[in-house]
């Protein structure tokens, strides 16, 4: 085993954070204020390469394997998850799965758009009413003359308000996962209607909208994979999406940790440094640790699917334990922040929420432990 960083991994991460540091952590604060993040930094996201990680060159991308994009993800998530939640969906959850199922039409058009951050894209699975319920969908794809007629609703979707394609999940046969379907679906298009949602706890910068669909054409060259096969293609999406979700989680919790420590370090109490006490020593020790094993779980990961092996359960581990440490590293950092840590000039805050989201989408705490579970079993919680 050997953890050591290639020289292009290191450039790539060393790029990644000086970025960060520039273009991102100054404005972080005022993105989330305003709910709305500067999308001028998509041009620059892209112009880096940054969308275009682990696609190859021939489409459009800059090639790399999946422990570089997880170091991308790190450092993005350590500037604003927000930010980071822009590159993991349209490159992570879209762009991949338009590379592993797409035709080679579907991925002459959408690659090059993507990778360059012309286009951005959404994943649209969740529903007012099936969230972890994924395999139960409402969304309907009616086959018609020349492609397909969609209907329904799809809700909290990451970059609805500012993507040109969605990757739509409509049942387009019988009950159950075996009759969900994948399309890509232009936006904007005649009858999807697109609603911002605004009032969130965190990622606030993020743009996260409601679509609903009324009589929604769609071309049958725009299915993705056969009929019937959407739910799997879904899942298999949101496996390499848990991923990403952790890796960014790694970036919060590096966040905390930074902040943390460089606040101990310079406040005084009772006439010294409080990095001095051994409680706030002790909080800070807590973060370092959560740091280092969520960071190992996730690399983890990027060596399996680079080295084409089996993945799915080490990646609800890694998303599971990311998440749930970086809410725990980010109450800790409040707690070395103290009252300070409660506004907003401090970034110690804005990590709380937006990683307390994380334990949420992309499948919940207690939705990845019983995949774990049936891993361990052999016996399914979900039937």
């Amino acid at each position: 085993m050997d953890l050591t960083l290639s020289d292009e991994q290191q450039a790539v991460r060393r790029m990644t954070a000086e970025f960060t540091d520039r273009e991102i952590l100054p404005h972080a604060a005022a993105w989330d204020r305003a709910e709305q993040v500067d999308l001028r930094i998509v041009k620059k996201l892209a112009d880096l390469g940054l969308f275009g990680v682990t696609i190859p060159e021939e489409h459009g991308g800059s090639g790399g394997d999946h422990l570089t994009y997880c170091l991308v993800l790190e450092e993005l998530g350590r500037g604003d998850s927000s930010v980071r939640g822009i590159v993991s969906v349209s490159l992570g959850l879209v762009a991949k799965t338009i590379l592993r199922r797409g035709t080679a039409s579907q991925r002459s058009h959408w690659l090059p758009r993507l990778c360059s951050g012309e286009d951005l894209a959404c994943f649209a699975l969740t529903e007012p009413d099936t969230g972890s319920d994924a395999g139960n969908l409402a969304t309907r794809a009616t086959r018609v003359d020349g492609g397909w007629r969609i209907d329904g609703a799809k809700m909290f979707i990451t970059n609805g308000t500012w993507a040109s394609v969605a990757l739509v999940f409509a049942r387009t046969g019988g009950p159950g996962p075996k009759g969900v379907s994948a399309f890509l679906v232009p936006m904007p298009s005649e009858g999807l209607e697109v609603t911002e949602i605004h009032g969130k706890l965190g990622l606030r910068g993020q743009a996260t909208a409601m679509l609903s669909f009324d009589d929604v054409f769609v071309p049958a060259a725009n299915l993705l994979g056969e009929e019937g096969e959407g739910f799997k293609i879904a899942m298999a999406a949101l496996a390499k999406g848990r991923m990403s979700l952790a890796a960014g989680c790694v970036g919060i919790i590096q966040g905390c940790l930074d902040a943390a420590t460089g606040y101990a370090t310079q406040r005084e109490q009772f006439g010294k440094k409080i990095a001095s006490f051994q409680l706030v020593q002790q909080l800070l020790a807590d973060i370092a640790v959560e740091a280092d094993a969520a960071r190992l779980l996730t690399w983890r990961v990027a060596d399996l699917i680079d080295r084409g092996q089996p993945f799915a359960t080490e990646s609800s581990t890694a998303k599971l334990y990311a998440s749930e440490a970086a809410v725990r590293a980010a109450n800790a950092a409040l707690q070395v922040f103290g009252g300070y840590g409660y506004i907003d000039e401090y970034p110690v805050g804005k990590y709380l929420r937006d990683a307390r989201v994380t334990t949420v989408y992309e499948g919940t705490s207690q939705i990845q432990k019983l995949i774990i579970g049936r891993a361990l079993t052999g016996v399914s919680a979900f039937a």
